[in-house]
This record gives C-alpha cells, structure tokens and sequence, in this order.
C-alpha cells in the first residue's frame, strides 16, 4: 500500500471538509446554506485539531488511523507508518522495516493539502438538503456538495453534521470514476495545542533507524 499516496487523500479530504466551512456559498438550498453557516461559526477559528478516524476507500477494508493538522503541518499515523510534515519536508517512517524516507514538500495547488486549511481559494459549489436521519440518541443532517466547476475530480461530497452541535460525523467522497472514499470521525479534537517540532521527525526516538535522503 502506498501511504503516502493515500495520506495526501485523507489530509486534503479532512482538510477540505473544513475549509468548506470557511466558504460564503449562495444561491442554493436555503436549509443546507443554514447548516453550513453553523459548521462555518464552530470551526472557522481553529488553529490547529486532531482527529481520529476510520477510512475506506470503494468498499476495500476499513483503516484506522489519526491525524494531527496545524497550518501548513501535519502528522498522520496509519497502517504501521507515520508521516510527518514540517512545511518543509515530508518524512515517512515505515515500523516494519525501521527506516525512513525524507522527500522535500511540494504543496500542489490541485490538492488540498494541510497549508490551505485557511488560505484554500474560494470555490462555488450547489449545495443541497438531503434528510435527517436520528441514529441511536443522535439527529443528524445530510448535505451534499458538488463542485461547479467542471473537470474536478470530485463530483459531490455527502456531509454528515450533528443536527446539536453542528460538529462533522462522516462524509463520502464521489469521483469522476465514481469511486468513493469514506470517512468517519471517531474523535476530533479542536484544541490540539502542540509544539511545531512534533511535526518533525526525530531520529532519535527510532534507535537504529535507516535513513533514506530522497531529497
């Protein structure tokens, strides 16, 4: 399995479940546009969160998994690997094999990655109402999102919001091959107050580790 392929999907697919609540959308689903002005006062001042989470891609087993995001940084701990991103350098770190590779980041403007949590450029996107569904002791309201412009390679996001506090459960992405990504909050931490060299690999946490410079 290619982590890092699938860690830049999940950093940009978290990512961009809230940069979506940072956008000024109009002229659609009146009942969706209130939800999403909720989701946008809950977390457009987050600095930095964390996340725990399940991800399944098309049907395939589920992953566990955990994530760390402040600004342009991220950490992501999945399958065995960890990845840290310091703005500067990606450093994957596989268990099994005790070594790590280091690439040089490379932010690309096709993708949301952990830098354009806040700067992200503003997108149109239609905006619907689907339902509320109650689940155990829970109301939750579903919306859908699908991008405006053509060519994307996503074609609608199905959001699931807690009706209460208006915090994100789960969401389903849709791509043009109709292939979909899901995912599912467990926890999510919206203050997670950590020092920007957690985000950093530190070789001498991994005694013995096998450093490979990609860069």
């Amino acid at each position: 399995m290619n982590l890092i392929s699938v860690s830049k999907k999940i950093t940009s697919s978290i990512i961009l479940i809230f940069a979506i609540t940072q956008y000024t959308l109009a002229q659609n689903s009146p009942e969706a546009g209130k939800i999403i002005d909720a989701m946008q006062s809950k977390y457009k001042n987050i600095p930095s969160f964390s996340a725990v989470f399940s991800y399944t891609s098309s049907g395939n087993q589920a992953l566990q998994g955990d994530i760390t995001v402040k600004g342009q940084k991220f950490r992501l701990k999945m399958a065995g690997q960890e990845i840290y991103n310091n703005g500067k350098e990606v450093a994957t770190y596989i268990k099994e094999t005790n070594e790590v590779n280091i690439n040089d980041y490379e932010a690309s403007e096709d993708d949301l990655s952990p830098a354009k949590i806040y700067t992200f450029d503003k997108k149109s996107y239609k905006y619907v109402f689907i339902k509320e569904l109650k689940e155990k002791n829970e109301t939750f309201q579903i919306i859908e999102l699908s991008p405006l412009k053509k060519g994307t390679k996503v074609t609608k996001v199905q959001i699931k919001v807690n009706k209460i506090d208006k915090t994100v459960k789960s969401w389903i992405i849709t791509d043009k091959n109709k292939k979909t990504d899901s995912f599912v909050v467990s926890k999510f931490n919206a203050n997670a107050k950590v020092d920007d060299k957690f985000f950093s690999f530190d070789k001498t946490k991994y005694p013995k580790v096998e450093i490979n410079d990609l860069r």
